[in-house]
């Protein structure tokens, strides 16, 4: 895998990360070349040169999101991490075979996106939302979702006028789309609804003690 920061400068590369989100007559929208948006999908697909992508949070966490290609398709992986767990990591969501997500809401997503983070990474709001908008699945999107997403893809470059690609990207993945979640007080974590969320149970419930305090510390730094 190589660092996918570079990327993130070049304008097609939105409307290739995000394809999955939008009908592809949109693709216009973002104020790109469709022929430079498929040559940015190829760079993506090069198994020598997989992007990865890495979110600083709060407590030493971080969320990875990086590419993955197959025999037959290219997968996007996102899942979040910390150096003292156990564990690998703690998927999020997953566009290969077994369709994993939503894993994120947007009372999580909203918060994430400007929270400080530790180390190197994607530390720009608008980059930091784009970049996890994939991995977003709710049904109770605010209106102020759409005006946050515009204003992102502004800033990486898109048309002042793309308010409706605003909002079909928030629609949510079409492998498994918007869900339902709800706040568990008891728990103090959110959860999901969708059949193919990791998010059905409280993320992380096989950590220690300590360490599911401080990531729920971490994803709900407002406290739900």
């Amino acid at each position: 895998m190589v660092d996918g920061l570079p990327l993130l400068a070049e304008p097609e590369f939105w409307a290739a990360h995000l394809v999955d989100l939008y009908d592809g007559a949109l693709v216009e929208s973002f104020g790109v070349d469709p022929a430079d948006v498929e040559g940015m999908l190829e760079r993506l697909c090069d198994k020598s040169a997989w992007p990865m992508f890495r979110i600083p949070l709060t407590g030493g966490h971080s969320i990875l999101v990086h590419y993955n290609s197959g025999e037959e398709y290219t997968s996007t992986d996102c899942f979040i991490v910390h150096p003292d767990w156990w564990t690998d990591g703690l998927v999020l969501a997953s566009t290969d075979e077994d369709r994993i997500g939503p894993g994120l809401c947007w009372p999580e997503l909203a918060a994430l996106i400007g929270a400080p983070g530790d180390g190197e990474g994607v530390t720009d709001p608008h980059a930091r939302l784009l970049l996890l908008l994939p991995a977003l699945g709710d049904t109770d999107v605010p209106a102020e979702a759409v005006t946050l997403v515009r204003r992102a893809l502004i800033a990486q470059g898109g048309p002042d006028d793309c308010e409706a690609l605003a909002r079909h990207l928030l629609r949510g993945h079409p492998m498994w789309g918007a869900a339902a979640w709800s706040y568990d007080e008891d728990e103090r974590a959110w959860i999901c609804a969708g059949e193919h969320s990791p998010r059905g149970t409280p993320l992380g419930d096989h950590l220690p003690d300590a360490q599911r305090t401080a990531l729920e510390h971490c994803l709900t730094p407002a406290g739900g």
